[in-house]
């Protein structure tokens, strides 16, 4: 998967004339204030060239998130959001994700660092439609209020929030969401619990699980394990040199949750891991409304082994392609 030409070349002509050092050097110590300051404790990103290392290292994987996230929701939906309110928007990538798979009208972003939102906003507006009418709100989540939109955009922010204040965030998402609300975290044991969180408390509230889960019922996964997906992301050589790796992709994972307001017709099976492929047959871990299982297809089975084989974590399946 690869980020839109658009915005690679926008992000590309941004950091013209920056030095590579200088971003390598940004890129480093914001990720080393993250992880002295924990998941909870968001360093504040105050100069340009911060905001723009923290562009090109994780655009590119924001992106991927919430646009695979986004696309396996829509699934359930007959009908399509028109506008969007991306909050926590850091620079803008979870609002080119929706773009890419919505036709929307209108976007508005809510960010509460002002170097972030410039930064955004100067990309958006070297897109096209929506993102370059995009309205930008310097605003701080936990305390302003939220303008209401078809969507509701929330990615990698639930993280960032501490206890009693998420829980307000996450209702005042609901309230603001008129049709869904699309919510994604890090794909590691707290990111699920966020999510988890946000389940129960959406479910009380009278949502409906849309993606990606089967069912609305407590969440097998809970307190054994925890529920994440992955998309691939292309890297370009500059995101190599910012992240010190030599791959020329890289593995974003994320768990994600999208609740809405009318129904769906949940059926058929979450693929939750990688298929185990062997000699002659494929073994998956499915969730079901009955539960997980691990259901295993041989070439006997024909096009159940093939489409099987193909999976990936996060596929859907119809039930009569595992059975």
């Amino acid at each position: 998967m690869e980020m839109p030409d658009s915005l690679r070349t926008a992000l590309e002509n941004l950091l013209d004339g920056v030095p590579f050092n200088s971003l390598i050097s940004d890129a480093q110590n914001i990720s080393m204030r993250y992880r002295s300051h924990g998941p909870k404790a968001k360093p504040q990103i105050k100069e340009r060239t911060e905001a723009l290392a923290y562009a090109a290292s994780r655009m590119p994987a924001t992106f991927g998130a919430v646009y695979t996230a986004l696309q396996s929701s829509l699934l359930s939906l007959s009908s399509r959001p028109e506008s969007l309110a991306d909050v926590g928007a850091g620079t803008g990538a979870a609002s080119w994700a929706a773009d890419s798979v919505l036709d929307l009208k209108d976007i508005t972003c809510i960010e509460k660092e002002k170097v972030m939102l410039d930064t955004g906003r100067e990309l958006m507006s070297h897109g096209s439609g929506a993102l370059r009418r995009a309205k930008w709100v310097n605003n701080d989540l936990s305390v302003s209020d939220i303008p209401k939109a078809d969507l509701v955009i929330a990615s990698y922010v639930l993280n960032e929030i501490t206890g009693n204040i998420r829980k307000a965030v996450i209702e005042k998402m609901w309230s603001a969401a008129g049709m869904m609300l699309l919510i994604v975290e890090p794909g590691t044991p707290e990111g699920y619990s966020n999510i988890i969180e946000a389940r129960r408390l959406l479910l009380e509230a009278g949502a409906h699980i849309a993606a990606p889960c089967t069912h609305e019922k407590s969440c097998p996964k809970e307190e054994k394990d925890w529920c994440h997906f992955t998309c691939r992301i292309g890297r370009s050589r500059l995101h190599r040199m910012l992240k010190g790796g030599k791959a020329p992709y890289e593995d974003e994972k994320f768990s994600y949750l999208c609740a809405v307001r009318e129904k769906c017709n949940l059926k058929g099976m979450r693929v939750l891991r990688h298929p185990l492929v062997y000699s002659g047959f494929v073994q998956i871990e499915v969730c079901t409304p009955e539960g997980i299982k691990n259901i295993r297809l041989s070439k006997k089975n024909g096009e159940k082994y093939k489409k099987a084989r193909k999976a990936s974590a996060g596929t859907l399946l119809s039930a009569d392609e595992t059975v």
